[in-house]
């Protein structure tokens, strides 16, 4: 038998049923399918339509019934929930709180992890120590964003990239040689004016000029960010291979953010990996922030295998930045 270890043991997703197309963005901003796909590889994303009233704690409750429906299990048996999101429903009550509730997992703790993109990854690794301290052997870890809702309709240049979209690992512990191996996470804060949302918080809190300027919006300096995202994830994950002793013929599957095409095909191109063992799915569902990777791995669950060499890697606003090793925990047909 193996040591203890968080292993991965099910996995669900959630995306909105709205498909906003490039050929409607290019209807109220100056643009078009074309530069959209060659600058961004996004052809479609999911969007939560305002007028459904509800927000990311929906795409969770949403994400974790499609778990169940493959991966049952008793919610009172879920010690903890870690919740990595953007967008909470409110500043005020807590989503985790919210999502535990309503999914009957009333014996479990829970908190907000914020991390903007990296959100992922940051919980995964919280998961990992929950679960090697002793302490907890159950953690439902949630990672989405609605980003519909600070995304600039009047901005070409982001507002193609959002979207909305959730994803849930169930995290167990588990005498195995499968499970989270290594991490390597880090933070900088000397970013503020490359990617932000200035509006809202307690320096700019909601006001009538802050609206008018609209700085409830996410922003972005897309040439600094494409640079920054693609040196730090590839370097971590080349710190990841050499901490591991691993040659990328070990590596089955890289999972990036999906943030950008060209950034992801720049990281393989960095990392000399070929794109038949990268996870994209960008096309199809836009950038979720935090939701991106789990979504990734609901989508290739079925060819993944037991034991398998998984990288994930992400970029955000922070800058926060990382990527985590795990062994792949389960056969789809277990």
């Amino acid at each position: 038998m193996g040591k203890t270890r968080a292993v991965i043991t099910g996995i669900g997703g959630y995306v909105p049923n709205y498909r906003l197309t490039n050929e409607e963005i290019s209807t109220y901003v100056d643009t078009s399918d074309e530069w959209i796909t060659q600058r961004i590889g996004i052809k479609e994303r999911r969007i939560l339509k305002p007028e459904e009233g509800v927000g990311v704690s929906y795409l969770a409750q949403r994400a974790i019934e499609d778990m169940q429906s493959k991966r049952p299990f008793d919610p009172l048996s879920v010690e903890a929930i870690i919740f990595a999101t953007s967008t909470p429903d409110y500043i005020l009550p807590n989503t985790a709180s919210l999502v535990a509730f309503r999914t009957g997992m009333k014996n479990a703790f829970g908190f907000d992890l914020s991390a903007a993109c990296s959100g992922f990854v940051y919980a995964l690794e919280t998961a990992n120590n929950f679960i090697l301290s002793g302490r907890y052997r159950r953690v439902m870890v949630i990672a989405g964003d609605v980003l519909s809702v600070v995304t600039d309709t009047l901005d070409r240049n982001t507002c193609p990239i959002f979207s909305d979209a959730c994803g849930v690992v169930f995290v167990e512990a588990q005498e195995s040689e499968e499970g989270i191996i290594d991490s390597v996470l880090h933070v900088d804060g000397d970013s503020v004016e490359n990617l932000h949302m200035l509006g809202g918080g307690s320096v700019n809190p909601a006001s009538h000029e802050t609206v008018d300027r609209r700085m409830h919006y996410i922003w972005q300096n897309g040439k600094a960010v494409f640079k920054k995202a693609v040196t730090s994830m590839a370097d971590t994950c080349e710190e990841i291979l050499l901490r591991n002793n691993l040659t990328k013929n070990d590596v089955q599957w890289v999972v990036p953010h999906q943030a950008n095409l060209r950034i992801i095909e720049a990281i393989a191109g960095r990392l000399v990996l070929p794109l038949s063992k990268v996870m994209v799915n960008i096309e199809k569902y836009g950038n979720s922030s935090a939701g991106t990777i789990p979504l990734c791995l609901c989508d290739w669950e079925k060819i993944m295998r037991k034991g398998d060499n998984v990288i994930l890697t992400a970029f955000g606003a922070g800058y926060t930045w990382g990527a985590v090793y795990l062994k792949w925990g389960y056969d789809t047909d277990r």
